[in-house]
């Protein structure tokens, strides 16, 4: 045996540990998959494929909590809060993820919606061995950015039991903010610390406690999820249009002409126009197009209401009536 592992605990501590991953669903055996190693490429890859396709309906039975998850981030964002995300691992890394792609989709700071792994930005490329077995590391990794009354956090643990989420998760309550949980296993000792949980029981993994797999999948939708329906609710959106698109690249540019074209109706000339009049603000350049308003006027129905351009569309309409 290697003694410098086998060290790393007493044996209280490995049975304790082996009773919970007995006790969760994300750590048992599929019975459908027990011949991996005997099938060939297309039978294997089919088996993922049927395994994946149960991720949707786990997560549809999660709606209502994330809708409730989705009004408590709206809250925090009226508030001036910030959603904060975090994790270890596969989970940690999904939470970096989905915070990165919110400033270049919807124009948001990158304070607002924060992503944070146990081991620090070194463990997103590479395993930081023992990171989520702290508590008091959870905890101070809060403290480090300024956690606050406004924030909410968002805890991803596949297994509901990781000591680096709990210690944030603890950290967040005793300060009196909301907490949501995101696992794969029910009745988890996460969830027993959070206002909101949820749990998409995907089932066992094809490879067994490979959690990156059918767990991560369904931790990613929910993400995307609890992000996007976030932003469409304080104004990041109209109709199903990327509005707020920070463009930022050559892709981005295009992008932008595309979402006015979109949603003007105009031709690409136009839409470039008004975007360079615009400083490349989409929203700006729709409601100059659609009114032929002053883009000054515009910036102000805007702001009065609240950043939804259909409600600013409206008024400035009825204001030239």
């Amino acid at each position: 045996m290697d003694r410098s592992k086998s060290s790393k605990y007493d044996n209280n501590e490995r049975d304790s540990l082996l009773a919970q991953l007995d006790n969760m669903v994300s750590e048992t055996r599929n019975p459908d998959t027990l011949d991996l190693d005997l099938v060939d490429t297309e039978q294997l890859l089919t088996k993922i494929n049927q395994a994946d396709a149960i991720v949707p309906n786990a997560i549809k039975a999660c709606i209502p909590e994330i809708g409730k998850a989705v009004e408590e981030i709206v809250n925090a964002f009226n508030k001036g809060g910030r959603l904060i995300y975090i994790g270890a691992g596969t989970s940690g890394r999904l939470g970096v993820l989905d915070a990165v792609e919110c400033p270049p989709t919807f124009s948001v700071s990158s304070k607002q919606v924060v992503g944070i792994i146990a081991g620090g930005s070194q463990a997103i490329y590479k395993a930081v061995e023992g990171a989520e077995d702290s508590f008091e590391l959870g905890k101070n990794d809060l403290i480090n950015i300024n956690y606050g009354e406004n924030d909410i956090l968002v805890g991803i643990a596949a297994s509901g039991r990781t000591p680096y989420v709990i210690g944030a998760i603890d950290y967040a309550k005793s300060i009196g903010t909301k907490t949501i949980s995101i696992s794969c296993n029910p009745s988890s000792l996460l969830a027993s610390y959070c206002d909101i949980n949820i749990c998409a029981v995907v089932g066992p993994e094809v490879l067994t406690g490979s959690t990156r797999m059918k767990s991560g999948t369904a931790q990613k939708l929910i993400l995307n999820m609890l992000s996007t329906a976030s932003m469409i609710r304080i104004g990041k959106v109209y109709e199903n249009l990327m509005v707020d698109v920070n463009a930022s690249n050559k892709k981005l540019y295009v992008r932008a002409i595309r979402i006015v074209i979109q949603a003007t109706g105009c031709d690409a000339h136009t839409a470039q126009v008004a975007l360079d009049l615009t400083h490349y603000n989409a929203k700006l350049a729709i409601v100059h197009i659609l009114t032929n308003e002053n883009i000054q006027d515009i910036q102000q129905e805007l702001v009065r209401n609240g950043g939804f351009l259909r409600h600013a569309l409206q008024s400035v309409k009825q204001a030239t009536e």
